[in-house]
């Protein structure tokens, strides 16, 4: 995949969970701007071990506000 070509194109075909990587390619923004959504709890999040997984869910909840 080329590096401006973009993985999702649609709400419809992001996977039930994402990780940050995906959350900061989805909102089209730097991956220390989605550690901190999902650290401040503006974008919820599960914590599993080192890793944040954001549910689907909680993305557009997100995008809604």
């Amino acid at each position: 995949m080329k590096s401006n070509e973009k993985k999702y194109t649609s709400i419809d075909q992001l996977p039930l969970v994402l990780s940050v990587e995906d959350l900061a390619d989805v909102l089209g923004i730097g991956i220390n701007s989605a550690y901190e959504l999902v650290r401040s709890g503006k974008v919820g999040s599960i914590r599993i071990g080192r890793q944040y997984k954001i549910p689907k869910n909680a993305l557009e909840t997100y995008l809604a506000a």
